[in-house]
């Protein structure tokens, strides 16, 4: 965590000592004390000050929104690459047989329709935007085994950013309550015209 050395609330955005960025999301900077903090130009009022930190935290609100909803849809893929995976392995077993393979395909939501596959070398795999692409299966694994590590990759990466976003939310907050607590030391009233309550 950054400590605040200058009126600037916001954040520092440059990566410590050449470690992985986390997708832009800023460091939260933490106010060791109140009092400098505040002599310090920028930070006229403890209001300016809260309504800083306030917008910097909605900011990590929707990072995580943003983040939440990449995680879900890298935790959907997963398992359907690998279930592709499992079937092109399936059918290059099948292929040197002269049997046609039985399946049953989604035709529509909940209603699966009875298939007679002949042995082949080839799959069409779509990619997605309404593209599909006929590739060898050797190929088609290939290709479903890098988008899988891919994926994984992403997955973990992403993890690491959604608990670097959970340390700045809390640095955020201690950052509020110290500014809210001090302020109150030194007037005597609260802050309960304030709408930044966490």
């Amino acid at each position: 965590m950054a400590a605040a050395t200058s009126g600037e609330i916001c954040c520092s955005e440059a990566p410590a000592g050449g470690k992985r960025g986390h997708l832009g999301i800023p460091e939260a900077v933490f106010v060791e004390d109140v009092d400098s903090f505040m002599k310090q130009p920028g930070n006229e009022t403890a209001d300016v000050v809260l309504k800083k930190l306030d917008e910097q935290y909605q900011k990590y609100k929707f990072m995580e929104l943003n983040l939440a909803q990449k995680k879900r849809r890298l935790k959907s893929q997963i398992p359907e690459i690998k279930q592709t995976l499992d079937i092109l392995k399936y059918m290059q077993k099948k292929k040197e047989s002269t049997n046609p393979m039985e399946t049953r395909f989604l035709l529509a939501d909940n209603l699966y329709c009875k298939a007679s596959v002949p042995p082949t070398d080839k799959v069409c795999l779509w990619l997605g935007a309404n593209v599909m692409l006929e590739y060898d299966i050797d190929e088609a694994q290939a290709l479903l085994e890098k988008n899988l590590s891919t994926a994984t990759r992403n997955l973990e990466s992403l993890e690491e950013d959604l608990d670097f976003l959970r340390d700045q939310f809390t640095t955020t907050e201690v950052s509020i309550l110290l500014e809210k607590n001090n302020f109150t030391l030194n007037t005597g009233t609260n802050f309960s015209h304030l709408s930044t309550d966490k």
